[in-house]
């Protein structure tokens, strides 16, 4: 890796700092085999980055947010054979709740709290704003950590949960109505027919944990699936179970499902 050459051509000495430090991680990924992982950046910084990621064909990288037009990403450095559905999230999303029918909030206010517990913003995503609350898009690696220490905005004494990336509140773009029939309501059957790949594929997704049912991870292909349920695959989206109908002729089930994107 050229030094010069790769970062030849950042202006100023905060684009040479993330620069080296991007350089840095790189070498790091390529010469340990593993996957290395940047605070989250805004937009220009992952710009500045993935200019100098662009001159090394030895690695790769992909964005992680949270949600498809996240504003604050991390980027995972990985060397270029990896494979990347192996790679798991560096994200976790916390929600927060409290009473707050006496004190407006804003995202600055719920900002700062998490900054006030000691974090750096470096550790900090997006935060979705909610009627009483907040979801926070965090680093893996700190998530424990505010469980323990962020407990209130303000004066406001607040409840924190972790939840799935899949049930963050963000307006889908796109919902597709899936009707088809499956031989039998098992989670590889139904899986399958509302993500569109072939059952064989579905069943090596569940048994490497890469499935989630009503957002916990599963590894029983056959484990079966109700009305109501919610199938979810990271970076894939998530589908919902919304009817479930009789048996057709040839024995299979009726199935009508809602795919998020």
């Amino acid at each position: 890796m050229d030094k010069e050459q790769l970062l030849g051509h950042l202006r100023g000495a905060a684009e040479q700092t993330l620069g080296r430090h991007i350089l840095d991680l790189a070498r790091q990924a390529w010469e340990t085999n593993r996957p290395q992982r940047t605070d989250f950046y805004d937009p220009y910084e992952r710009k500045v980055a993935q200019s100098v990621l662009g001159g090394i064909p030895e690695v790769g990288y992909m964005q992680q947010g949270g949600y498809k037009k996240a504003e604050r990403a991390r980027l995972v450095i990985y060397p270029g054979f990896y494979l990347i559905e192996t790679i798991p999230s560096s994200l976790r999303v916390l929600e927060a709740r409290g009473n707050f029918s006496f004190q407006d909030v804003t995202h600055g206010d719920y900002l700062g709290s998490i900054l006030g517990t000691g974090l750096k913003r470096g550790k900090i995503g997006d935060i979705l704003v909610l009627e009483g609350g907040c979801q926070a898009i965090v680093a893996s690696e700190v998530g424990d950590y505010l469980l323990s220490n962020w407990t209130q905005v303000g004066k406001v004494a607040i409840t924190l949960q972790e939840i799935d990336e899949e049930q963050l509140s963000v307006e889908p773009e796109r919902i597709k109505e899936i009707k088809g029939t499956v031989a039998s309501l098992r989670l590889d059957a139904v899986a399958a027919e509302g993500y569109g790949t072939s059952r064989s594929k579905m069943v090596r997704e569940i048994k490497g944990e890469r499935v989630k049912l009503n957002w916990k991870p599963v590894s029983n292909p056959a484990l079966a699936i109700s009305e109501g349920d919610v199938l979810s695959i990271r970076g894939r989206g998530r589908v919902v179970v919304s009817e479930v109908g009789g048996t057709t002729r040839k024995g299979r089930t009726s199935i009508v499902l809602h795919r998020y994107y």
